[in-house]
């Protein structure tokens, strides 16, 4: 099933946000950091019939294969200057999350504690272990985990960092979707630089809302702005069921969370991020899994001499947001909203590589 939803509750206008330089230069100053590569793919965007394609690609960020360091490592670091002594820090995550939460404990002489549902891809549990961190497996879903890492965050005096705000934790949250800021800052450098002008269609994975937040906030910056577009796996779409809500209050999507898109399987908007995502998204759209693994294996082949792309599966969910878009007759007129052809300059951004080295094959290889 596909659908759209044209965001009722949008604000047009410019949105002054605070210089997001800080951050910048905070991610510059840790070792192994490094700008991820903003692709032209010219071949695949003349096979859509579209006028340009570029793909900021976080697969690599930090050797962590996912572009949740950015936000976890900037909250960490303003949580560890704020205290002395002992901290364990303790989160709940579909995996690359929890990695990173990790990743910047560990940095940073903190221990951690991560919930993660038990169902996740063996690699992907066992890249937190190799951080560090302490492992524990949820026989429930990923907001189930974030339940259990709150409880235990208050039974024993851990600090919590959620990318999901919810009551009575929203600040933490905040600065995550900060962290984030600094793949758009890097990008902003590389759209002016390469001479193909600003994309006019911005397509951004939704999941909980943080990295979405971090985009809204930059994009509605700017004095000329795209138009956004967040994606959300079929029966994992809480952004588009709230916008379909009455006041457009956030509202529990009501499906299964299975998608192979693992790390946007969520039932709850962040209410940290929700507030500006409602305000600044253009339109909701929600795919299936097999516009995904389709993206995947057209970044995985490239057409026409653009450079191979290593996508996992929710990192290609906005590329497979684009796929769904040309070729679905059901979102037509979303198309037609769009006025998605030959002139459009669109951009994506893959948010993680290979997390599930196996999951990865079988999409790619095209296998059930």
């Amino acid at each position: 099933m596909v659908d759209f939803r044209i965001n009722p509750y949008f604000s047009a206008g410019v949105t002054a946000v605070p210089s997001r330089r800080p951050v910048l230069d905070f991610h510059r100053g840790i070792a192994g950091y490094a700008v991820t590569p903003l692709h032209a793919l010219p071949g695949l965007a003349s096979a859509l019939g579209i006028g340009r394609l570029r793909v900021k690609d976080e697969s690599q960020r930090f050797g962590l294969e996912a572009f949740k360091a950015l936000g976890a490592s900037w909250a960490v670091q303003r949580l560890r200057e704020g205290r002395s002594g002992p901290m364990t820090i303790t989160t709940a995550t579909a995996g690359n999350h929890g990695r990173a939460v990790a990743w910047a404990a560990r940095r940073l002489g903190c221990e951690a504690v991560v919930f993660i549902p038990a169902h996740a891809a063996p690699s992907r549990i066992e890249k937190i272990r190799a951080e560090g961190a302490r492992v524990e497996l949820v026989p429930g879903s990923y907001d189930d985990a974030v339940g259990l890492a709150e409880e235990a965050g208050r039974r024993h005096g851990w600090q919590v960092v959620a990318d999901i705000g919810y009551p009575g934790y929203l600040e933490i949250p905040r600065w995550i979707a900060e962290g984030y800021a600094t793949l758009f800052e890097e990008m902003g450098e590389q759209l002016a630089g390469d001479g193909g002008g600003e994309p006019d269609l911005v397509l951004i994975q939704a999941g909980v809302g943080s990295l979405l937040h971090a985009a809204v906030d930059h994009f509605r910056g700017l004095p000329r702005q795209p138009v956004l577009v967040a994606v959300e796996p079929w029966q994992s779409d809480p952004h588009f069921v709230s916008a379909g809500s009455p006041g457009g209050e956030p509202t529990v999507s009501p499906g299964a969370q299975d998608s192979i898109m693992a790390g946007l399987n969520c039932a709850e908007v962040s209410l940290s991020a929700w507030p500006t995502n409602r305000r600044g998204v253009n339109m909701f759209l929600v795919i299936e899994d097999r516009h995904a693994a389709e993206a995947m294996r057209r970044l995985a082949g490239p057409v026409a001499g653009d450079p191979p792309i290593v996508a996992g599966e929710s990192g290609a969910a906005g590329l497979g947001g684009l796929l769904a878009l040309l070729s679905e007759p059901g979102l037509a007129p979303a198309r037609e909203q769009l006025r998605l052809g030959p002139a459009s300059r669109v951009l994506v951004i893959n948010t993680e590589g290979a997390t599930d080295p196996v999951g990865y094959a079988r999409a790619v290889s095209g296998e059930p």
